[in-house]
């Protein structure tokens, strides 16, 4: 069936701020969806109170709706569209996560849809309920003969203890309707029953939990299926977790496609999946089923089926190449997959399955460290903020490469000189995991552990184990040369493992440096080979790359073939985490496409599955790579561009500004000299006094006892901090000498040979931030932002309103001033962010970022404006600041909401200081002061403050 003329308008609902178990992989989706259905013609409206993505961006849909996802801003917009003669015809509900389908539920029940004459399309309500609701999930997979565990619902206290007693311990409890595990876990005695019981049925919102037999340590599988109106399935890709049963699949590493499962379990799986979603309903769209596997008898589990575009279809979509939001939006509108071509060899039909000759691997990226007392163990809820994913031609390749773009200060997985060596403790971590494990399965091979012990601790399958363990033989074997004699066969294989220079390096006792010039000589170097669905069975259309190392390096069969056109380099901002989010996504996606409007060709480069700004439809080129110094290296020798861009990538591009420069390679925009000026405290202070700009008074120090003496020149309360981080960390107020002294050890601690940065910290002073935009002479303020809360809270986890509202004119002149002047005097070409901090009607500058920052896509949303097209094409020198005509749309108030995922870690304070803890944003407009939403918030500004 082609598509359905009746649809003329379509809603699509986002999924909200961003919260742990719900991230920016429904960014991705909610993109992908609007982009397809505009190209049919039809009109797209859409709904998500998120400011920061690129989903509530013009490009994407006719008309975006910046409100709070709740029933009441729905019923506004179908009302407006129906006053306009423009009604919305349908509502595409499974591109945003569960906050979309409880939304779409909700107005379902309240009769809103029937009401505006509005058809649900991609899902079937019903699908939704029974398999949101336990118990009808179980009832239906029992009726279609696939084996679920025992176990039953509980709607109250006492249920709960009956079906406990039937089943017997370990149990598991898993609430109904709740995304990301919240509230479940596991109870091994009665003892912990009654606690996890009460948990879990006040984390539902219909108060209901299942509670049901353990199966920790079996085996974990995903298949991504799609079905369209004629019945037809493709099985897109399987996902198996290297982490057995018991750790949520979000914070579980997942290795594609699946590495140990035969294929006559294979099949069979299939067959279940298919039956599974047939079973549930006859809806078209996508649907994710999870099984789990007894590791020796085989026995296959149904764990749950969703019904929608799910975290692992982003991930199944990078791993294959296949667009599933994108084919799954097309099929809600009528089409069937024989009629869609698929979009990476533009010539083959959707209707076919990917097969894949590489390996995936996706490890997912925690934050513990700003949960100060936070559980660290995994479980059924999911903790991870973000996460990576590494291509190569095998398991080993991957996983490294998906190590190396963790930012976590390793150089992949091992070899760097940071193992655990205490046994002891390795057996306590592999028994009990957490985000470490697999650093420490390495650790344990290494300090000799036995094979049968790491296996009975950890219950991961043997085959993983051995390729670690393989890992670690290479290493000896490496050991036994130095940089001169090494064998360029051991060399060679090193790099097809995935082996990054400086981890050879650390094992010959050489420099990276020396590595790289050798394996050059040798020839022994990097090649780039295509992301294209059907092992290459078709010519891929989609210019989508990894590298890896030929064993023929004589020929070595490069897929990406550069180009004499004038090039640009986009570095991307590499794994969510706290501080560094999606906002940086935003502005890359938006930097690549500036770049195009001037005619460069645009590189990407970057390594989390779950952004817009790995999207093969957005630059010329993705090269999906560790941002990590080697591989930016390699692909500049190979692709020759004109320059980098570094300013747009938050933290984890402005790291590569040093070496670049030393490599005489161009970074486009601000100079590297620039951007360590503003982070060199010393410097930034010595241009400010030349400047006559006040700041806050401070000194640098290496040691606690110099901290004490600077302590009792500057006064207390001081603010102490570690000089080149992003999202305050390990940022503290103190206010006497034993907090001063503890902090200081503690930071020395966690990272040696830093610069210590202690502030006079003023208190109960107002914050403010400005955004702007120059191109070295001339100066255009995007916006002046004032936080709700005093200083001392992380400017990422206040309240703060765009335009201020309680600053007097002659403040607002000094922030202008000051604004001007520092973006002059930094030399800054492109984007800046100034904090201030203003006390007694005085301005004083806290800190500038010549670069991207979290507020800029708040401020291109509330005044409509694309700041980041301009600023790009500044930094590419196109265009002059007096060349734009600036009109921002002005009335009334935004306010930029903080949102926590506090709820996964129940036993850490909620106070908030000067590190930041919030996972996402929100925003919210206002007509003017006297709004109820504003005035509450401004009567709690206080209540969290803490150190």
């Amino acid at each position: 069936m082609p598509k359905n003329p009746n649809i003329k308008s379509i809603l699509i609902i986002g999924s909200g701020p961003i919260v742990i178990g719900q991230a920016c992989e429904f960014d991705y989706s909610g993109s992908q969806a609007a982009r397809s259905i505009k190209e049919e013609g039809i009109e797209v409206s859409l709904i998500n109170s998120n400011p920061a993505t690129i989903m509530t961006d013009p490009i994407n849909a006719d008309y975006v709706y910046l409100k709070p996802l709740e029933k009441k801003s729905i019923v506004e917009i179908l009302e407006k569209h129906k006053a306009m003669g423009k009604p919305i015809d349908a509502v595409l509900p499974t591109m945003g996560g569960q906050t979309a389908l409880n939304l779409a539920i909700d107005c379902d029940k309240g009769g809103v849809w029937k009401k505006y004459g509005v058809q649900i399309i991609g899902v079937d309500i019903k699908a939704i309920e029974t398999t949101e609701d336990r118990e009808k999930f179980r009832l239906k997979m029992l009726e279609l003969g696939i084996g679920v565990c025992k176990g039953r619902t509980a709607r109250s206290f006492l249920e709960g203890k009956e079906i406990a007693q039937e089943i017997g311990f370990p149990l598991v409890i898993r609430p109904s309707f709740t995304l990301g595990g919240t509230g479940g876990g596991f109870v091994h005695s009665p003892e912990d029953f009654d606690k996890a019981l009460n948990h879990g049925l006040h984390a539902s919102p219909v108060h209901e939990v299942l509670v049901e037999q353990s199966i920790l340590g079996w085996k974990e599988y995903e298949l991504e299926l799609l079905r369209d109106n004629k019945g037809n399935i493709v099985i897109i890709c399987t996902i198996e977790n290297f982490d057995p049963m018991g750790i949520h699949t979000g914070d579980s590493i997942t290795v594609a496609p699946a590495m140990t499962l035969p294929d006559t379990i294979y099949q069979k799986m299939r067959d279940m999946a298919i039956k599974m979603m047939n079973g549930i309903g006859q809806f078209a769209g996508g649907c994710n089923v999870q099984f789990s596997l007894h590791p020796d008898t085989d026995e296959i589990i149904a764990i749950e089926i969703n019904p929608r575009v799910s975290r692992s279809s982003a991930l199944a979509s990078k791993a294959t190449g296949y667009p599933i939001a994108k084919i799954a939006a097309k099929m809600a509108i009528g089409y069937n997959l024989d009629e869609l071509i698929n979009p990476i060899t533009g010539s083959t039909s959707a209707f076919f399955e990917p097969a894949i000759d590489y390996v995936i691997v996706k490890v997912p990226r925690w934050n513990f460290d700003k949960f100060q007392g936070a559980d660290r163990s995994l479980g059924l809820q999911m903790k991870s903020v973000g996460e990576t994913m590494g291509i190569g031609r095998n398991f080993q390749e991957a996983l490294q490469k998906a190590c190396q773009s963790l930012e976590i200060r390793r150089n992949g997985l091992g070899a760097d000189g940071k193992e655990l060596k205490d046994q002891e403790a390795l057996k306590k971590s592999l028994a009990n995991p957490s985000w470490n494990r697999l650093f420490h399965i390495y650790d344990a091979f290494k300090a000799g552990l036995s094979f049968k012990t790491i296996q009975n601790l950890t219950k991961i399958d043997k085959w993983f184990l051995r390729q670690i363990e393989e890992l670690i033989l290479l290493e000896k074997e490496i050991e036994k040369f130095s940089i001169n004699d090494l064998p360029k066969d051991l060399l060679l294989t090193a790099k097809q493992k995935g082996y990054a220079d400086r981890q050879i390096a650390h094992l010959v006792n050489s420099k990276e440096s020396e590595v790289f010039s050798k394996r050059n000589a040798l020839g022994i170097k990097r090649v780039y080979k295509c992301v294209d669905t059907c092992s290459a069975e078709f010519e891929a259309k989609t210019p989508y790359y990894y590298s890896t190392f030929n064993a023929n390096q004589e020929n070595p069969d490069n897929e990406s073939v550069s180009s004499n056109k004038k090039k640009v380099l986009v570095l991307g901002s590499g794994p969510n985490r706290i501080g560094q989010g999606i906002e940086f996504d935003y502005s890359c996606v938006h930097g690549v496409l500036a770049a195009k409007e001037c005619g460069y060709e645009t590189i990407m480069l970057n390594c989390n599955p779950e952004t817009v700004s790995t999207d093969p439809d957005i630059s010329d080129k993705l090269y999906f790579e560790p941002v990590f110094w080697e591989h930016v290296y390699d692909l500049i020798q190979h692709e020759k561009p004109e320059g980098v861009i570094v300013q747009l990538g938050g933290q984890t591009a402005l790291k590569m500004a040093e070496k670049l420069t030393k490599y005489g390679i161009k970074i486009i925009g601000t100079s590297y000299d620039a951007l360590d000026l503003a982070e060199d405290r010393g410097r930034f202070s010595e241009r400010l006094r030349e400047l006559a700009i006040p700041y806050p008074l401070f000194d640098t120090v290496r040691s606690a006892d110099r901290a004490v003496e600077v302590s009792r020149e500057l006064g207390f309360p001081l603010l102490v901090r570690p000089s080149y981080v992003l999202g305050g960390q390990s940022m503290k107020i103190v206010i006497n000498e034993q907090e001063l002294e503890q902090h200081v050890v503690k930071i020395l601690n966690e990272i040696p040979d830093n610069n210590i940065l202690i502030d006079h910290f003023l208190e109960n002073a107002i914050e403010a931030e400005a955004d702007a935009i120059c191109d070295g002479k001339d100066v255009y303020i995007i916006g002046i932002m004032e936080h709700i809360e005093p200083a001392g809270i992380h400017s990422g986890d206040s309240y703060a309103l765009l335009p201020p509202f309680d600053l007097s004119e002659n403040v607002i002149a000094q922030i202008e001033e000051y604004t001007k002047k520092i973006a002059v005097g930094l030399n800054t070409v492109g984007l800046i962010n100034i904090q201030f901090a203003i006390k007694d009607e005085k301005v004083y500058v806290i800190e500038a970022n010549p670069r991207a920052s979290r507020t800029v896509p708040f401020i291109c949303k509330a005044y409509r404006e694309p700041y980041v097209n301009y600023a790009t094409k500044v930094m590419l020198g196109e265009k002059k600041v007096k060349d734009f005509k600036f009109k921002p749309y002005k009335k009334g108030y935004a306010i930029k909401i903080p949102v926590f995922s506090f709820n996964k870690f129940p036993n850490v304070n909620k106070e908030l200081g000067p590190e930041m803890k919030s996972t996402g944003e929100g925003i919210y407009f206002i007509k003017d002061l006297t709004d109820d939403f504003f005035l509450q918030v401004y009567s709690e500004r206080n209540l969290y403050l803490s150190r």
